[in-house]
């Protein structure tokens, strides 16, 4: 179900937004990380992923959301639950300023390991561009989010 603006905005201002993100690996072991287009972490480079909705199950949730993000349906028993994260913004989809509510995110990451040779059709909605990173360069590169970082612990 999509929420208006004003209601969603409500939602975001009273609420924290339950989220799957998607760690995608390469036969590489290298992540798929795309900028993004809009806030919060506007800029910053990150996993791809988004919201659950209401009365969505998290299998279809999973299969919605690899559509959207990937291009392709994945499933959710093909991933390996990484665990439960908590990502605080100062910002929101809404702005930056005092009017606009902050972000907060209960995240259900999961790691997908894509077989060799196996192609994504990436579309650009939430991130400009994608880039696949080796995991050392993820931990140490000032435009990769923090947020994103802290998935790498569980990927050891």
């Amino acid at each position: 179900m999509w929420l208006s603006n004003d209601l969603f905005r409500s939602v975001v201002a009273s609420t924290p937004l339950v989220s799957i993100d998607l760690v995608v690996l390469n036969a590489k072991g290298e992540c798929l990380l795309g900028q993004r287009l809009n806030r919060p972490a506007k800029g910053s480079w990150f996993v791809p992923g988004g919201r659950i909705l209401k009365n969505e199950t998290l299998d279809s949730a999973f299969k919605r959301l690899t559509q959207e993000e990937l291009g392709q349906v994945l499933h959710r028993s093909d991933a390996r639950l990484l665990g439960v994260y908590e990502h605080f913004y100062a910002d929101s989809v809404f702005g930056a300023d005092a009017q606009a509510p902050d972000t907060h995110y209960v995240v259900l990451a999961y790691q997908l390991v894509l077989a060799e040779g196996q192609e994504l059709q990436l579309p650009h909605a939430q991130h400009g561009d994608y880039h696949w990173w080796p995991l050392i360069e993820m931990q140490t590169h000032e435009h990769v989010h923090a947020n994103t970082r802290a998935y790498l612990a569980a990927l050891r």
